[in-house]
C-alpha cells in the first residue's frame, strides 16, 4: 500500500472500476442518440443571462427570403397546374403562403425563447397535426391523393423542422457569444480599474513617506496628523477599487484625504475648497474624481512657486450630475494630450455610462475639468 493512501480508497481502486475507465463516454453518447428523439441545444439560460443579452433583432432576409419564394412558387403554379383550374392553383399557393406565416411566427417564437422544451413541443405538435390531417384526409376517400402527395409533404415537413432546428441552436450560439463578450469586457474594465490603483502615482506616496520620516526624524509636530492622515487614505483607496462602481460621496472622502496629505506637504502653496452637497446621490467609478484632482496639483499647482487654489464643485443639472475641478494655473499648453492617467479615466468612465462626458478647457486663468454623468 502507497504511504499517504487510506486503506478504503485502495480497497475501493482494486475492486471497483478504474476512475478514469468510468468516465468513458459510451457509444450512445458518442452517437449523440438522445438528439435523435429530443432534439435542441443543451444550453438553457435564466432569465437574468436573457435580460443582459438583449433581445438582438429578428434577422429581416428571413422574411424576404421567404417572400421571394412564395413569389417565385406563384407563376410555377399557374403555369405546371396540369389540368387544374386557375381557381386551384391561387388555392395551392394561398396554403403554402399560410403554411410559411405560420413558419415564421413559430421561427420568432423561437428566436425570442430559444430552449430545447419548446422547440420540441413545436417539432412533435406539427408532426402530430400532419398524420391527424393525412388520417383525416384518408377517412375522407382521399387516400390516393395522400399516397401520391404523401412524400412532398413528408419532405416539406422535414425542411420545416430542419430549419427551425437550425435556427434555434444559431440563437443559442448567439447569446452564448453575447454573454461571452458581456463577461469579457467586465473582465477588462476590472483589468482597468486594477491597473488604475496600480496607477495612484507611486511618487506620491514615496514623497509622502519621506516628508514623514523626516518630520519624525526632526521632532516635527507635523508628522502624527499626518500619519493619521495618510493612514485614513491608504485604508479608505486600497479596498474600493475592487468595486466596479462607488458612491460620490466615498470618493469625495478620498479625495479630501488626499488633499490633505497634500497641504501638509505644500503648506501655505495648497489651499483648496469643496462643494459637494451630501444629498447628490450618485455612483461612479472609483478613482476618477482623484485621478482628475492629481491631475490639476501636478500640473496647476506643483509647477508654480506660488502654489494656487483648486476648487472643487457639484450640482444636479436637468437630471445630470455636473461634477468641476479648476486651478487657477497656467492652464493647458499650446498642443497638449491626455497622458495615461486622463485616457484611462476617460476609457473607465464610458464604460460604465456611454452617454457620460469629461472636458478639459482653459479657465483664464486655470485649468476646469468637468465631468457629466
Amino acid at each position: 500500500m502507497r504511504a499517504g493512501l487510506p486503506f478504503a480508497a485502495c480497497r475501493d481502486g482494486l475492486r471497483g472500476t478504474p476512475p478514469r475507465l468510468a468516465r468513458m463516454p459510451s457509444l450512445l453518447d458518442n452517437l449523440h442518440c438522445r438528439q435523435w428523439f429530443y432534439p435542441g441545444p443543451l444550453r438553457v439560460f435564466t432569465r437574468d443571462e436573457m435580460a443582459q443579452a438583449g433581445m438582438q433583432p429578428w434577422p429581416v432576409a428571413v422574411d424576404s427570403y421567404v417572400a421571394l419564394n412564395l413569389a417565385t412558387m406563384l407563376p410555377a403554379l399557374l403555369f405546371t397546374r396540369e389540368g387544374t383550374g386557375w381557381g386551384t392553383a391561387l388555392m395551392w399557393w394561398f396554403f403554402w403562403c399560410v403554411l410559411a406565416a405560420l413558419t415564421l411566427r413559430v421561427s420568432r417564437s423561437l428566436w425570442r425563447h430559444p430552449t430545447r422544451r419548446r422547440l420540441n413541443l413545436y417539432c412533435y405538435g406539427t408532426a402530430l397535426l400532419v398524420l391527424v390531417v393525412a388520417v383525416g384526409l384518408i377517412r375522407h376517400g382521399e387516400r390516393d391523393w395522400v399516397m401520391r402527395e404523401n412524400i412532398t409533404l413528408i419532405a416539406a415537413m422535414t425542411g420545416v423542422l430542419s430549419a427551425w432546428w437550425m435556427l434555434t441552436v444559431f440563437r443559442v450560439q448567439q447569446i452564448e457569444a453575447r454573454l461571452r463578450e458581456l463577461a469579457d469586457q467586465d473582465a477588462a474594465l476590472r483589468l482597468q480599474t486594477r491597473l488604475a490603483a496600480a496607477q495612484i502615482q507611486p511618487h506620491f506616496l514615496f514623497n509622502t513617506l519621506a516628508s514623514l520620516q523626516h518630520w519624525v526624524d526632526t521632532g516635527d509636530a507635523r508628522a502624527a496628523p499626518l500619519l493619521r492622515d495618510f493612514t485614513a487614505y491608504l485604508r479608505a483607496t486600497l479596498p474600493m477599487f475592487e468595486r466596479e462602481l462607488q458612491p460620490l460621496a466615498d470618493e469625495i472622502e478620498m479625495v479630501r484625504r488626499y488633499l490633505t496629505i497634500m497641504q501638509a506637504r505644500l503648506g501655505a502653496r495648497l489651499a483648496f475648497s469643496i462643494d459637494v452637497p451630501a444629498e447628490l446621490d450618485a455612483e461612479l467609478p472609483p478613482g476618477i474624481v482623484l485621478t482628475l484632482v492629481e491631475n490639476a496639483i501636478a500640473h496647476g499647482i506643483e509647477p508654480q512657486l506660488r502654489g494656487g487654489h483648486l476648487d472643487i464643485t457639484a450640482r444636479q443639472q436637468a437630471g445630470r450630475l455636473v461634477l468641476t475641478i479648476s486651478d487657477d494655473g497656467p492652464g493647458l499648453a499650446p498642443g497638449w494630450t491626455e497622458g495615461v492617467g486622463l485616457s484611462n479615466t476617460r476609457r473607465r468612465l464610458v464604460s460604465a455610462f456611454p452617454h457620460a462626458m469629461l472636458t478639459l478647457a482653459d479657465a483664464q486663468p486655470g485649468c476646469i475639468a468637468t465631468l457629466t454623468l
